[in-house]
This record gives C-alpha cells, structure tokens and sequence, in this order.
C-alpha cells in the first residue's frame, strides 16, 4: 500500500480534534491524580489506624487492578446504580484515580524524607497543621517529587488510547473510525505514532531537565 499524503491532510482535522481530546483528558487526570495523590498521602499518614487502613487498602486495590477495568467499571457498571458519567468525565476520572494511587507513594516518599527536625522546628514556632504543611513540609518535599511526577504523567498521556474502550473519541478512536471507513491503516495510525511520539520526545527533554534541576527519577 503506498503511502497518500492527500489522504492524510484530508483527515488530519480529525485526527488533531481527537488529539485535543487526548491532551484535555492528560491534563485533566493529571491535576486529578495530583490531588487524589496528595490526599491518599496525607491520609496513610495518619495516626489513626481507621483512617489510615481503609485508605491503604483502597489504594492497593486501585493499584493492583487494570486501568481498563476501572475503566469499564466505571462507563458501563455504574450506570446500573443510577451513576450516568459521560465518556470523557468517567476516562478522567479512571486516570486520575488510577495515577493517584502511584503519585501517592511519591508524595509520601517525598514528605518522609523531610527531615524530622523541621516538624519539630514548625512545632516550637507554635504553627499549626495547616501552617506546618503548607510553610514548612510542601516547599521542602515537593521539589524532589516533581520529576517522578512527570514520570507518571507522560505514562498517563501514552494510556488515553484506552480510553477508546469506553467510546472516548480521542486520538486513537478518531485514527481508528478513520481506519475503518476508508479501509486505509497505515496513515491514520502512522499518524497516531507520531502525534504521540512527538509529545513523549518533547516530554522526555522536559523530564531530563526537571531530573538535572531537582534530581535524578528512580526507575
């Protein structure tokens, strides 16, 4: 099959619309993954047991099943307790939880290596929990934390494809309809390895900064 590239600016509108799904899907899981994240961290921390089990389990549960499951669960089994999400809503969310539940470890990797004398120190000033966390722990461990971050949200950004599962017309669905329309693969999906190999490239740069700016990801 030879390769037609007035068949590919013919579709590359809508290639490009399902590439901005993509990109909103990334961006809105990701800020939803860095709070569930945060929140699940700060959770596990707790000297409560009741509080800091259940979170625990629920975190495990989320991490130790597949996206596409969650994925599906929350598309399709929902609906038959009255919970309707429409596809781009129930795809953000099944990102953000599922990152969520990693970016959370990151968290609490980062705020245990605060040294245990700045906790004593936000103490002897007399600042409270609020202030302690916000002036004193966040600035000193969220530095570190920001290249593993990244790490996790150019793996987010590479699993939208599943969103195609659950009819979310993104750039894999739309390269997909394209496909199978006009019986041609090699373009529409060429193109989806492009799109999404230009993004990952710019994004490595960008993590190879943060890396030499705040410290080197474990892999």
């Amino acid at each position: 099959m030879e390769w037609d590239w007035q068949f590919v600016w013919q579709i590359m509108p809508t290639l490009l619309e399902g590439f901005k799904i993509t990109i909103i899907a990334t961006l809105l899981g990701s800020v939803l993954a860095a709070i569930v994240g945060m929140v699940f961290a700060v959770l596990r921390r707790s000297p409560n047991p009741y509080v800091a089990r259940p979170v625990g389990l629920v975190a495990e549960f989320i991490r130790g099943t597949p996206l596409l499951v969650q994925l599906y669960f929350l598309f399709y089994v929902l609906p038959s307790a009255g919970i309707l999400l429409s596809p781009l809503v129930a795809g953000v969310i099944g990102l953000g939880l599922h990152y969520g539940t990693y970016t959370a470890e990151v968290y609490r990797g980062g705020i245990d290596n605060v040294p245990r004398g700045q906790w004593e120190a936000a103490k002897a000033c007399n600042l409270n929990p609020v202030q302690t966390w916000v002036h004193v722990i966040m600035p000193q461990a969220i530095p570190p934390m920001i290249p593993a971050l990244a790490n996790y949200f150019i793996a987010m950004f590479k699993e939208t494809p599943l969103l195609s599962a659950i009819t979310v017309l993104e750039l894999m669905n739309q390269a997909r309809s394209i496909a199978n329309t006009n019986y041609r693969y090699i373009e529409p999906m060429t193109m989806v390895g492009v799109f999404f190999l230009t993004v990952s490239i710019v994004s490595v740069f960008g993590l190879r900064w943060l890396e030499r700016r705040y410290g080197r990801v474990e892999r």
